[in-house]
């Protein structure tokens, strides 16, 4: 009797179900036709103007080995009948700090968050010792793992990261002014809701933007109305330059705000 021959490339794994969509593609859940673990799938339409999934799978590639970044299993081209894309297979993780958070009825007690600010300032910084920005942090964009990783915080989506040096030697890119944003206007730095170039202190100043999230529930710029999205980023830009948000929390907690290490960035 022949022996099965291994699948290769896109053949081996098996697309299954929608569980995400963005401005960058799709996610799914699908099968290593190998080894019958399910796996996390992102496709992105090939022709699509200024692709991001090739240059997503460059900063992983980047990123390999270091804690906290999903592994990637495969990355090419999946030949669809109609639409030709970009495929990229990771690691299947488990549910977001965003997921968590809501489950857990819009709260986390001080002890939790403390807990996971440990973690995720330090996925930032591998990040950072590997001389890539994120620019995007979130609370969807942190993950728990599975199995034996159940309570280890994973770092994803890398579409919007950016090299800040050259990791030969070490030159900083240049302040610049001007820029448009990038990233989720909620988290997002002043800095970098004012046009300037984003820095290390930038993923670090929305890593402390997420976690008093966490602590009040809420940010007192969410919820805003706007004619249009430049209004409303002005507009959230304003509140935020205005308003205490420690307000109300403890005050061991905004201590703990008061040195990160941003504050020396």
């Amino acid at each position: 009797m022949a022996v099965p021959q291994p699948r290769l490339g896109a053949n081996r794994y098996r697309i299954q179900r929608k569980v995400g969509s963005g401005a960058f593609g799709d996610v799914y859940i699908g099968t290593d036709r190998n080894t019958d673990k399910q796996v996390a799938i992102k496709l992105e339409n090939l022709n699509v103007h200024n692709s991001v999934l090739p240059y997503e799978y460059r900063v992983y590639r980047h990123l390999r080995g270091v804690p906290g970044i999903p592994a990637v299993k495969w990355f090419g081209e999946l030949k669809r009948p109609n639409v030709p894309h970009h495929m990229l297979v990771m690691e299947l993780l488990g549910p977001s700090l965003e997921d968590l958070f809501n489950y857990n009825g819009g709260r986390f007690s001080v002890k939790t968050v403390l807990m996971l600010g440990d973690q995720m300032l330090a996925r930032i910084e591998a990040v950072h010792a590997k001389s890539f920005l994120h620019r995007d942090i979130k609370p969807e964009n942190f993950l728990m793992g599975m199995g034996s990783n159940t309570y280890k915080l994973y770092l994803i989506d890398f579409g919007l990261a950016k090299m800040y040096q050259n990791f030969k030697t070490k030159h900083h890119i240049p302040y610049r002014q001007d820029k448009s944003l990038t990233g989720t206007a909620r988290y997002a730095s002043l800095n970098a809701q004012q046009g300037i170039e984003q820095g290390r202190r930038d993923d670090l100043e929305a890593v402390g933007y997420v976690l008093i999230y966490f602590l009040r529930g809420s940010l007192p710029w969410q919820n805003l109305h706007a004619s249009t999205k430049q209004q409303k980023y002005d507009r959230i830009r304003e509140v935020k330059q205005s308003t205490s948000i420690c307000q109300d929390l403890a005050s061991r907690v905004c201590n703990v705000f008061e040195v990160l290490p941003w504050t020396s960035l």
